[in-house]
């Protein structure tokens, strides 16, 4: 009857993650023979890998390898994601061993994985039976982002079950691909190797300390007595990462042990790594195969599976995968650390060649399913399976944001200022963006620019640069605002068009509010006399006008600007005048409205909410107003409780705000509310000491990176932009100014409180 070629309908591409040859380990020789089987048994599919870096420079790999990750660098996780997004790639087959990705318990490839948007299928190549906390979660992670789990023993489908609680339909068992040789006589190729008339034991992979080697070397002479025409072939390089800690000791304490024992002519060492014609042809010409690894917590083992499809006798100790494989007269098992027990299975073998053939044959034919044109069917029908089962049943994108036990292991994105300076021309920044691209219809205004100016003089201060692009960079901003502030009014404007044009006499007192915050913030953090000269003159006469401002978000703006201005001329009496006057009224408006269940200065909640606590937090603090502080603290402590649900941050969207004892709108939730939240719960943190503000303002920052209501980032990490918004139906992709200086802003405040935290480690923490 003619065989019937299945239909993989759908899948187009699928890119295999793992180590790939000619790096020297087990991952990579199966990823390597898995791509080519893939390759071989669906042609029509362009399957290719990407391949984990364990040092720099790399390895000369095929064509089939389309990306590598440098396996320590975070960064290369999230680049390696949306390559894999970009290039139209349907699924995504990882092959996981914890050790070969980055980060505590391998946890760099969660990032990668979260932010995959076609299904994800894992071969797990280790599962623990008792996994410390980290790898237990790792695990957890790792199930929530599959959408099968593979795995290559019962035990380990058992383990998922029993100890991780993967749901049995989320788990597929399929073997260990292995080579398709035929069922020969030992004797075929011994000549080729000068063992001809010889019993060939045999045990090959890389070498390492814990394959217990020495058990069968000590097991040899009474076999040799029995059987004289014996010799024991080792076959294989020692392990690169054995070899760069250790050398060659457990190789040459082998050799020494050999010696002693006074066995060297019964004893091969082939201290190499070979390819998989001559392997096959060495594992041939063995009549007896042995794996006397020293412990049982070894899920899988490709070496084992090569032996019994080549039809070999095995002698095994039993660790799981053995005790599975070699059930039912398969083969043999030793216990651990016994040469004695070694010694008598060896010698029964070779006494009994009936014994010894059935025992090969039973192992040839149960591994016929393990071949790899059968393992990569398996796999392709999983494949269609899961993306079957995601056109069915679709789901947001699953971002992974890790659990932040405290600031210091917080790993922060790097600044990236590509799209502020394509916002920017001679003029200033511009206000909105198509996608990326910069639109000019919209013109400019001086609430950007005096945020932009903040961004470029902080990162004069605090990137290892040599400053003369941010020096440029706040000249332009500096010269918007100068341009647009009215000595004759006193007052910003605020929007000017693409043609250079102001559009009102008068800007809003928040615009007037947001000029001051980011004058007064330059004003602490440029370094250029003239610049910061200039931004001290212009913000003194700006500052005359918030005397008589009434809205409370102009007065918080101008409040933090009048704090950041003071901390550079803290004499300042004028300043302090001013922010004595503007912090009363605004406290005032609080104790006026606020109630025990509203702690709020006004039955409306909408936009810039954090930044009204961060303006009582910094004048309380300054003025010895407790009365503020305590205040800042509670209605802080109010915004993120009706702010957050299951540990993310859930901004008021600006479809409707929030009405006292009405619904809240849910979207469109806005960039610049993480930032106002995050620079609040910051400044929280540095009156109290306490850290769960340092929690709450790293929760809000996750938004930013998926940790939302929609799963979704809107950290663009490819421009450094920040998408305008999240909404009902999705992401505003346009990355217009406001989003990604809020964006920049929050990154900063956070990379500043890291640095703090981190130099704060050495020395001895206050208790009590």
């Amino acid at each position: 009857m003619e065989s019937i070629i299945p239909d993989y309908e759908g899948i187009g591409s699928v890119a295999v993650i793992g180590n790939y040859l000619p790096r020297l380990c087990g991952i990579a020789t199966f990823t390597t023979d898995l791509v080519e089987a893939l390759s071989a048994e669906a042609p029509d599919i362009n399957c290719w890998a990407v391949a984990m870096n364990d040092k720099p420079e790399g390895y000369a790999y095929s064509g089939k390898v389309r990306f590598v990750v440098n396996q320590n660098r975070l960064a290369d996780y999230s680049v390696a994601s949306e390559f894999l997004n970009i290039s139209q790639t349907d699924i995504v087959c990882v092959q996981h061993e914890y050790g070969i990705f980055g980060g505590s318990a391998g946890s760099h490839l969660l990032k990668l994985l979260g932010e995959l948007r076609m299904p994800v299928v894992t071969t797990l190549h280790t599962v623990l039976r008792d996994p410390a906390p980290e790898y237990r979660e790792v695990m957890h992670r790792l199930s929530d982002l599959s959408d099968k789990l593979v795995v290559m023993s019962r035990k380990a489908f058992d383990f998922l079950k029993d100890i991780y609680t993967v749901p049995e339909e989320k788990i597929a068992f399929i073997h260990h691909g292995i080579p398709d040789m035929p069922f020969i006589d030992p004797n075929f190729y011994k000549d080729k190797f000068g063992v001809e008339g010889k019993k060939v034991l045999l045990t090959f992979g890389l070498l390492s300390p814990n394959k217990g080697i020495e058990n069968v070397i000590r097991a040899l002479p009474s076999v040799i007595k029995k059987h004289p025409d014996v010799t024991y072939i080792i076959l294989g390089a020692t392990h690169p990462h054995v070899l760069k800690e250790h050398g060659e000791e457990y190789r040459i304490s082998l050799q020494q042990l050999v010696g002693k024992l006074n066995i060297n002519d019964h004893v091969i060492f082939k201290n190499r790594f070979v390819e998989l014609k001559e392997l096959c042809e060495i594992l041939g010409a063995a009549d007896i195969y042995l794996t006397p690894y020293l412990e049982e917590a070894q899920i899988t083992s490709g070496t084992l599976a090569y032996a019994m499809g080549t039809g070999k006798a095995v002698i095994s100790t039993p660790y799981w995968y053995a005790t599975e494989m070699l059930a039912d007269g398969r083969g043999k098992i030793v216990p651990f650390k016994n040469p004695d027990a070694i010694t008598e299975h060896i010698i029964d073998l070779l006494d009994n060649d009936v014994i010894l053939h059935a025992m090969r044959k039973n192992a040839y034919t149960f591994c016929r399913e393990a071949i790899w044109k059968e393992v990569s069917r398996r796999y392709l029908e999983v494949f269609s399976e899961v993306r079957l089962n995601r056109s069915r049943h679709p789901r947001p994108r699953h971002l992974y944001i890790e659990k932040i036990k405290s600031i210091t292991n917080f790993e922060l994105p790097e600044i990236k200022l590509d799209h502020l300076k394509s916002l920017t021309d001679d003029a200033g920044i511009l206000q909105h963006a198509n996608h990326t691209v910069p639109n000019r219809d919209h013109g400019y205004c001086t609430d950007d620019n005096a945020r932009a100016l903040m961004v470029a003089a902080m990162c004069r201060k605090y990137l290892d640069t040599d400053g003369m692009c941010f020096d440029s960079l706040s000249s332009q901003y500096l010269s918007f605002l100068l341009h647009s502030f009215s000595a004759e009014k006193g007052r910003f404007r605020n929007f000017m068009t693409y043609g250079r044009q102001w559009t009102e006499e008068v800007g809003s007192e928040d615009a007037h509010g947001r000029a001051l915050w980011g004058i007064g913030k330059a004003v602490t953090f440029l370094d250029d006399p003239g610049q910061m000269a200039m931004s001290a003159t212009l913000f003194n006469k700006a500052m005359k006008a918030v005397e008589h401002f009434n809205s409370p978000r102009a007065i918080a703006f101008a409040l933090v600007g009048i704090h950041a201005y003071l901390h550079k001329f803290s004499g300042d009496s004028e300043a302090r005048g001013v922010r004595e006057i503007i912090a009363d009224r605004l406290f005032d408006q609080f104790k006026n409205n606020a109630t025990e269940s509203w702690p709020w200065l006004e039955n409306t909640l909408n936009y810039s909410n954090g930044k009204l606590s961060h303006a009582l937090l910094l004048s309380g603090q300054w003025m010895q107003r407790s009365d503020m502080v305590d205040m800042g603290l509670r209605s802080l402590k109010w915004l993120l409780a009706i702010q957050s649900e299951d540990n993310h941050f859930v901004p008021i969207g600006n479809n409707g705000w929030y009405i006292k004892e009405g619904p809240k709108a849910r979207f469109d939730q806005q960039p610049v509310e993480a930032n106002a939240m995050i620079e609040a719960c910051v400044e929280a943190f540095n009156i109290t000491r306490d850290k769960t503000w340092i929690d709450n303002a790293v929760m809000c920052f996750n938004w930013f990176l998926g940790h939302n209501d929609l799963n979704m980032p809107l950290y663009d990490p490819k421009t450094g932009g920040c998408r305008d918004g999240l909404m009902a139906d999705g992401i505003n992709q346009n990355e217009g100014a406001e989003s990604t200086l809020a964006w920049l802003l929050s990154l900063m405040t956070l990379q500043k409180i890291y640095a703090d935290e981190i130099l704060k480690q050495p020395s001895s923490q206050p208790t009590g």
